[in-house]
């Protein structure tokens, strides 16, 4: 069974920049697609960034393309999300998981996930 560790998140002013960490234990997820999602409060949880097996394709949701990157590092067994320019609306928790298929797929191809790390932008 994989387990995923988030950390990283915190509190930053409008602008700003954190980068999130997710670390794989258990087994390993190097051969499978990672994604970023996110929750706000009273809303559903988001889709925000995925990334293949290997690094080599990604996507983003609209609202955060041009600001947050997404990389891993398969050595480490660790998938970062590098957030810049951050905004009040941005506010979430965030959640790491991990797919199935090594590929990027939809959400429904993720089943391991994160306990969430909070992020907070102050305006």
């Amino acid at each position: 069974q994989v387990q995923l560790v988030e950390s990283g998140g915190g509190l930053v002013q409008a602008g700003g920049s954190l980068r999130l960490s997710c670390a794989a234990s258990g087994r390993t997820c190097s051969g499978k697609a990672m994604g970023w999602f996110r929750q706000a409060p009273g809303k559903e949880r988001e889709f925000v960034a995925a990334i293949n097996w290997n690094g080599g394709s990604t996507s983003y949701a609209d609202s955060v393309k041009g600001r947050f990157t997404i990389s891993r590092d398969n050595a480490k067994d660790t998938v970062y999300l590098q957030m810049s320019s951050l905004k009040p609306e941005d506010t979430a928790v965030y959640y790491c998981a991990g797919s199935g298929r090594p590929y990027i797929g939809g959400t429904s191809a993720y089943d391991h996930w994160g306990q969430g790390t909070q992020v907070t932008v102050s305006s």
